[in-house]
């Protein structure tokens, strides 16, 4: 179990307290409710963007990072689709520094032309770096494109076009923060070695004054169901041919979702697992195999991505790999157990770190109930058998399914 309290400020901070009394550290967590979803189709990576520019100073406070590694703590952050999550840990006597950088930046950003153009050269660097210049960079935004065709998780996180960073403009930058980076659009988690009532002292003084922002109704395109195969075929200065095949999938907290992520597990989690077991060890059509999920809240994808075998050709591994997929369909795994008692013991392992409580934390509020954090195990131990194979019958359809071929060069 993990404990918390939750108490709601005037201005709409909803606030999350997890006392761990055997810590010697304190994690404040500070997630934002907007994420790659949330931007226009013309100015896409922007809640990317923000995340470094959340570094660049703010009112008071010229660099947020220097003030914090003088008391000893250390921070980062990250942005997905669904959210921008800030987070820092340093010894709890220091706490109240974190309320003060966080509560600053949040009061409003230096917003100077200078920052902007310093976090718009990190963020253009980082999309050539990752998605343009390396090898199979750019396989997500052919899958994603590919895949949706309305909603908007049909762009990557780092953004559509790089273009759309590279003219952002103090007006865009303003309008953005100011839109979603209110009290009223965030969730702030205080872990460790602090009480609520300190918490509750320290808030009113830090970030109850900070006014609330408009009410933001998010009413996005939702997208419509697959009717149909998709398939592209795309050439790049690669090392080894790789297939994708995406399947799209419930999003978290909806009906069939805690079974797909199970679904994934059997297929991939380990040398045992269906794929490796099957298309790597047994017929070695391929020399790596992987699935993983988007985890996303909306409608997400079951990604299934393998490096082909030396001269097996895209349509044998393939074939060989929806045979298997039918036959997991036909066939309930048997490893079921395994798997469950896998994923049960990495959430409890994962959970020794204070950041990640915290973040748990967060995230499920988001969610609308931050009590999920301790179902979790109760809902991977209710799933069976033939649960899994319902979703799999679902989800595994070849009117579902994205098809990639990455070809190399040669």
């Amino acid at each position: 179990m993990i404990h918390f309290e939750k108490f709601t400020l005037s201005n709409g901070l909803q606030v999350i307290v997890h006392e761990d009394p055997t810590s010697h550290i304190a994690v404040m967590n500070l997630l934002y409710d907007v994420g790659a979803r949330d931007e226009h189709p013309l100015k896409t990576g922007f809640a990317h963007l923000f995340e470094h520019l959340m570094f660049g100073g703010s009112c008071n406070i010229p660099t947020y990072d220097t003030p914090l590694q003088q008391v000893g703590g250390e921070n980062n952050a990250y942005t997905t689709t669904d959210l921008t999550n800030y987070y820092c840990s340093l010894p709890a006597a220091n706490i109240e520094t974190a309320f003060w950088l966080e509560s600053d930046r949040m009061l409003g950003l230096a917003f100077n032309e200078k920052s902007l153009e310093v976090q718009r050269k990190v963020v253009i660097e980082e999309f050539k770096e990752h998605y343009l210049n390396q090898p199979y960079g750019d396989a997500w935004h052919h899958l994603t494109d590919m895949a949706y065709t309305t909603h908007p998780y049909r762009w990557p996180t780092i953004g559509q076009s790089l273009s759309h960073i590279e003219n952002a403009t103090m007006d865009d930058v303003k309008a953005f923060f100011y839109k979603f980076y209110r009290p009223n659009h965030a969730i702030l988690v205080v872990a460790g070695r602090v009480t609520k009532s300190q918490v509750a002292e320290l808030c009113t003084k830090w970030f109850a004054p900070i006014p609330a922002g408009p009410p933001y109704h998010r009413s996005l395109p939702q997208e419509p169901a697959q009717t149909g195969p998709r398939h592209k075929v795309v050439q790049g200065d690669v090392p080894f041919p790789i297939l994708y095949k995406a399947y799209h999938m419930p999003g978290k907290g909806m009906p069939g979702y805690q079974e797909a992520e199970i679904l994934c597990h059997l297929l991939s989690e380990g040398k045992s697992a269906l794929l490796h077991a099957n298309l790597v060890e047994k017929q070695a059509l391929f020399t790596r195999i992987e699935a993983y999920t988007t985890e996303s809240l909306d409608p997400g994808l079951l990604v299934i991505s393998g490096s082909l075998s030396p001269n097996i050709s895209f349509e044998t591994a393939e074939n060989a790999l929806v045979a298997l997929l039918q036959q997991i369909k036909e066939t309930p795994p048997t490893a079921l157990e395994k798997v469950k008692n896998q994923m049960e013991a990495q959430l409890t392992f994962s959970r020794i770190s204070l950041i990640h409580r915290a973040q748990e934390l967060a995230t499920a509020t988001l969610q609308g109930d931050t009590n999920l954090v301790n179902h979790k195990i109760e809902y991977i131990r209710q799933v069976d058998l033939e649960a899994v194979q319902t979703i799999a019958e679902m989800i595994l359809q070849p009117h579902n399914c994205n098809t990639l071929y990455y070809q190399t060069m040669s």
